[in-house]
């Protein structure tokens, strides 16, 4: 029997489609992006499994993401696997900011403990998912050990920001930056677990 997580990126957004900054502003998907994932869905890349268990963050865009894959179907939300918070840099892009002093601390010198103004920063955020993340495999790993019969399957729809790090928290020995972890909007990854392990992945 297998194990495995689904990691699926919420569908196209103003944010995406304009590159803003963009975490906690909770904006719904465009015409695009449930054009998109309406596409994706009829080409079979998503796991359809009658029995797996369903996530989301809680924000509008994952709701909408999976209600468009698999209907309005019973899911419980972790809200730790929120995207980051840019703070008063949220919906502004890099030509906005490119200037500000304090953004480019964030963004050259790799300031892990920079805190944008009444946002996270990269290591509050990385803490919150990997608690997130903890959840999700202690609820996956539970549901294993009384699966004896059927693969056991979680789907959870959450941000790039999130995937990119919860992979590079599982994989961390591959030689992936941020960048190629991330996963194009509606797509992601399966993650397979062997006694509780990660073993291997394979995007789609």
């Amino acid at each position: 029997m297998q194990s495995y997580i689904c990691f699926i990126r919420h569908g196209i957004t103003e944010g995406n489609q304009k590159k803003w900054f963009y975490g906690s502003v909770d904006i719904p998907l465009i015409v695009e992006g449930i054009d998109e994932l309406e596409r994706l869905r009829e080409e079979g890349i998503y796991p359809l499994i009658k029995n797996a268990d369903f996530y989301t963050s809680g924000m509008l865009r994952t709701e909408q993401t999976l209600e468009l894959i698999y209907g309005k179907i019973k899911h419980e939300v972790i809200p730790e696997l929120s995207e980051m918070n840019f703070g008063k840099y949220e919906c502004m892009t890099y030509d906005d900011l490119k200037d500000d002093e304090a953004f480019n601390r964030f963004a050259y010198n790799h300031d892990i403990d920079y805190v944008f103004p009444n946002g996270d920063s990269k290591k509050s955020f990385a803490m919150r998912v990997y608690r997130g993340l903890e959840i999700l495999i202690g609820n996956h790993s539970t549901r294993q050990k009384g699966n004896v019969e059927e693969d056991t399957v979680s789907i959870v729809v959450s941000h790039g920001g999130v995937i990119t790090a919860s992979l590079s928290k599982l994989f961390p020995d591959e030689e992936m930056n941020m960048w190629d972890w991330m996963p194009k909007p509606g797509r992601g990854y399966k993650v397979y677990f062997e006694d509780d392990k990660p073993i291997r992945y394979e995007k789609f």
